[in-house]
């Protein structure tokens, strides 16, 4: 049997008295499509940081594709690709220059940086202006070169923070079919994001964190299964995202307060 492409054990971080992350235990197999939901505040970036190693656990362990995180940590992250929150671009560079250092940093020979460079950037629709510095770039056009960078050495597992936020819906339709292909692929995907329509259309696998315990996790159609539906519909991610995390759809706040807001103008 094959290793989890990702796999926790008790991982735990602590900023003084607050447990952001609390003794989690993730599993995700290699190739899935992975989504990892949470309100605000419930510890996911502080896990992804983790995950990346951008940020040292308190207590528990972490394997990425077998190899222990806390010993092996260059040998990870040359298999894994991130598109963080904040994209962490260097701004003062061409999108053409910011790759190729890109590729060059993950051991890519000369040649074959610029080769996937130049198709990155014809594939994200950015070619057309390489004398642009990415400081000039708009959001949707960083987050594109964000992701390029991410897959410009085929990463294994692929760690993506709300990836089409600013995308255009032509860029965002290529981009999720790039994902799936790789997925088909053997890549395993971890995504993050708030628009739950996105996460239920891609993913084969959630896990959901609240208060920085997970209190879910496993197929789409494992965690249907635990939600009554009306007959004759299906359970929806949201539905089972609310019922998960103690959120209540039919409650809603009061709007008397902004009456002005909400009455017909007399």
């Amino acid at each position: 049997m094959a290793e989890p492409a990702i796999l926790t054990d008790k991982l735990t971080r602590r900023f003084g008295n607050l447990t952001a992350v609390d003794a989690i235990d993730l599993r995700v197999e290699p190739g899935q499509f992975f989504g990892f939901l949470g309100p605000n505040g419930a510890g996911k970036s502080t896990t992804i940081k983790m995950l990346t190693g951008l940020l040292a656990p308190t207590s528990g362990r972490m394997q990425i594709l077998g190899l222990d995180f806390a010993t092996r940590p260059l040998e990870v992250k040359r298999q894994v690709g991130v598109v963080p929150e904040g994209m962490g671009l260097f701004e003062r560079l061409t999108g053409a220059e910011y790759l190729n250092f890109v590729g060059r940093m993950y051991g890519l020979d000369r040649a074959t940086a610029a080769q996937r460079a130049a198709e990155l950037l014809d594939f994200m629709q950015l070619a057309d202006r390489p004398r642009t510095l990415i400081a000039d770039y708009s959001h949707g056009m960083q987050k594109k070169l964000a992701l390029a960078a991410a897959v410009i050495h085929r990463p294994r597992v692929l760690y993506l923070d709300e990836p089409f936020e600013g995308v255009d819906a032509i860029a965002a339709g290529a981009l999720k079919e790039l994902l799936a292909r790789m997925t088909e692929n053997g890549v395993t995907i971890f995504l993050t994001s708030h628009v739950l329509e996105i996460v239920e259309r891609l993913c084969s696998h959630v896990a959901v964190i609240h208060r920085g315990r997970l209190v879910a996790q496993g197929s789409l159609e494992e965690l249907r299964a635990g939600i009554a539906a009306p007959e004759g519909s299906t359970t929806t991610l949201e539905q089972i995202f609310l019922s998960l995390v103690g959120g209540d759809p039919t409650a809603r706040p009061s709007l008397e307060e902004l009456s002005w807001l909400t009455e017909s103008p007399r």
